[in-house]
């Protein structure tokens, strides 16, 4: 994708999760608090979003090149394991204390939400343990098979 797209593409994506309230934590936590004052507004935004990705998937599973003309690269796996359920738990936990995912935290942050500063950077500081931890498990794998 050329830098013109990238950019295009990440700007739309951010107008449309800052129109959506999807960067504003006080209505994701609002969203998430079932047993209060619940607001089922995101709910539609996910919904939407999850019928838009439904027929673009399955559009893009046809081709074999993007509309842009960069290789379509699609997950093959489609299995469950301990560590995508950890990290969907350890997301979900996340997303629930703050307020925040990445790409909001992110369009948040853009947008001059002070407190999303913190959270881009706790985001940050995990990505890079997560990095070290791959890393020394690899490293310890390949150790202990030799």
């Amino acid at each position: 994708m050329n830098p013109l797209s990238a950019f295009a593409s990440g700007l739309v994506f951010g107008i449309g999760l800052l129109l959506s309230g999807m960067s504003d934590p006080g209505k994701v936590i609002g969203f998430l608090d079932l047993a209060g004052a619940w607001d089922p507004s995101l709910a539609f935004v996910m919904a939407g979003a999850i019928l838009v990705g439904f027929f673009a998937f399955r559009l893009a599973g046809r081709r074999g090149q993007a509309f842009l003309g960069g290789a379509m690269h699609l997950p093959e796996r489609r299995d469950l394991d301990r560590r995508l359920v950890a990290g969907a738990l350890v997301f979900g936990i996340g997303w629930g204390l703050a307020g925040f995912c990445p790409g909001p935290a992110i369009t948040a942050l853009g947008a001059g939400y002070g407190k999303a500063l913190v959270f881009v950077l706790a985001m940050l500081a995990g990505m890079a343990a997560y990095t070290l931890a791959e890393r020394w498990r690899a490293a310890r794998t390949a150790h202990l098979t030799t």
